[in-house]
């Protein structure tokens, strides 16, 4: 107890006016240059979009990549999100690079991996409104998250916003789909 290996836990809950009711990130798991960052918005409408520009060296340093659309009713499920963060570290930005999700991470996600942004993208969440190029502030040790456009331009974002087609329209997946909660609230079913 005298001596701890960190002064905090492993994990930190980020808030801010792009994750309103929280996002998550692997604290113990980025790198210290990364805890605050100040990034350029790269924005992907579901998880193998972002992997093709990674892949495809799309993304550079000082970018955050947005992945949207993979929370509990978007993915459905809240798919996770391994596979960007796996092919960021794979191509060596890890230390250079966020990423920002609707989506989820297992433990196994390494570098400025956050996840879990609520509300979701696909409930009109801020994450829904981002656009390519937009200023995100990440500030880890005082848990915030900002992204960096006024609230009147916001608000005409939302004006504008219209939520995508579900991805079921039948059967268990859009039963789950209409009726789970937010990843805030254990995205359980009302």
């Amino acid at each position: 107890m005298e001596n701890p290996y960190s002064a905090t836990g492993g994990i930190t809950v980020l808030k801010g006016n792009l994750a309103p009711e929280g996002c998550v990130v692997k604290r113990s798991a980025v790198d210290p240059s990364m805890l605050k960052s100040r990034m350029s918005a790269r924005v992907f409408d579901g998880e193998d979009a972002a992997i093709d520009a990674i892949y495809n060296r799309k993304i550079n340093k000082g970018d955050i990549v947005v992945i949207r659309y993979e929370g509990p009713k978007g993915g459905p499920g809240m798919p996770e999100m391994l596979s960007p963060t796996s092919a960021l570290a794979g191509m060596g930005l890890d230390k250079d690079v966020a990423l920002i999700t609707d989506g989820r991470f297992s433990g196994a996600s390494r570098g400025a991996s956050i996840g879990h942004a609520c509300p979701e993208a696909a409930a009109g969440g801020a994450i829904a409104l981002v656009r390519e190029g937009d200023m995100i502030d990440i500030d880890i040790p005082a848990g915030a998250i900002h992204l960096d456009v006024d609230a009147a331009e916001l608000e005409k974002r939302r004006s504008e916003w219209k939520p995508p087609e579900p991805r079921f329209t039948s059967g268990y997946l859009a039963r789950y789909i209409k009726s789970v909660t937010s990843a805030a609230k254990g995205a359980v079913l009302e």
